[in-house]
């Protein structure tokens, strides 16, 4: 049966949150991993959270987005779960808080069909601190689920979301079934099913 499954991409479909490796380039990326925590519990609004994160990368050369993507760790079972995906003829979708520069490398060789996230700013060859244009937020997540669903003709029982910040939980909530994976307690407590263990493989037996 078709069906789509989105996932976030930070601390979901791979290990990392890309913005702290982002961070260590300028050697702040323990200041912006706190900052990270607080978003992803929920404590503070995140587009206005991801602003101020984002400010502490200006100054990183364009160049150090090798050695951040060369770090990134794909999650245990990733792989596996896409596959089984598109054996029943399901498409695989991620939207992130996170950024293009980073997830256009890591989506496709993860076989991932389609990603929405964040840009940023550069100029003269290093980052300016800056968001270009709206940013990917829990609203944007829900409406990409919906969209994409719209595109290919699926009903909301045909959707699986997946993710474990506060930001994700629209998205959860919009799809017909809402998985909390590596999951806050906010979003375990919302989620129709936590997955405990970090491993992707585990959502297979869940589909619909």
């Amino acid at each position: 049966m078709p069906l789509l499954v989105v996932l976030d991409a930070d601390s979901t479909l791979i290990r990392n949150e890309v913005i702290e490796l982002i961070a260590d380039e300028v050697g702040r990326g323990a200041e912006v991993a706190a900052a990270t925590e607080a978003a992803m519990r929920g404590e503070v609004d995140f587009a206005t959270s991801l602003r101020t994160r984002v400010e502490a990368l200006a100054g990183v050369p364009v160049e150090a987005f090798e050695r951040v993507i060369a770090r990134v760790e794909p999650t245990p079972g990733v792989r596996e779960l896409i596959a089984a995906v598109h054996a029943r003829g399901g498409t695989v979708g991620v939207v992130s808080g996170g950024f293009h520069e980073v997830l256009d490398h890591i989506a496709p060789g993860l076989g991932v069909d389609r990603w929405r996230a964040n840009r940023l700013v550069v100029a003269d060859g290093v980052l300016t601190g800056e968001v270009d244009g709206a940013i990917v937020d829990a609203t944007t997540k829900a409406e990409s689920l919906q969209e994409w669903a719209a595109e290919l003709g699926l009903a909301a029982s045909s959707t699986v979301a997946i993710g474990d910040g506060a930001n994700d939980l629209k998205m959860m909530d919009a799809a017909g079934l809402g998985l909390a994976f590596n999951a806050k307690p906010a979003v375990r407590a919302k989620a129709d099913l936590v997955i405990g263990e970090i491993d992707l493989a585990q959502v297979i037996p869940l589909l619909p």
